[in-house]
């Protein structure tokens, strides 16, 4: 199994910035992508960014410009920088691990909150 742990979440307001951090553990073998996800109350979880171990990032077009995803590959960490920040961005933000070997595995973190208010 892998296990993702998620910090850097908490209450910022509105036009701040936040730092999240993903750090996998466990079966790790051969990683496609990291990224993150987040779900608003009564909506779906949707895509905020991820990164290929090859470099290659992909953001929602609501976050381009504004949000920045990195890896440690040496760590097994991911990143999100998340500046001039919206009350609309309040959500649990998820991080993902996807990695294959025969097949594809998606691994899910706990999520950590985002909130986004003055």
């Amino acid at each position: 199994q892998v296990q993702l742990v998620e910090s850097g979440g908490g209450l910022v307001q509105p036009g701040g910035s936040l730092r999240l951090s993903c750090a996998a553990s466990g079966s790790i073998f051969s990683i496609n992508t990291m990224g993150w996800y987040r779900q608003a109350p009564g909506k779906q979880r949707e895509l905020v960014a991820f990164a290929t171990s090859g470099g290659t990032t992909t953001y929602a077009d609501s976050v381009k410009g504004r949000f920045t995803i990195s890896r440690d590959n040496a760590k097994n960490t991911v990143y999100l920088q998340m500046d001039s920040l919206k009350p609309e961005e309040t959500a649990i933000y998820y991080c993902n691990l996807n990695q294959a070997r025969f097949k594809s595995y998606d691994y899910w973190g706990q999520g950590t909150q985002v909130t986004v208010s003055s």
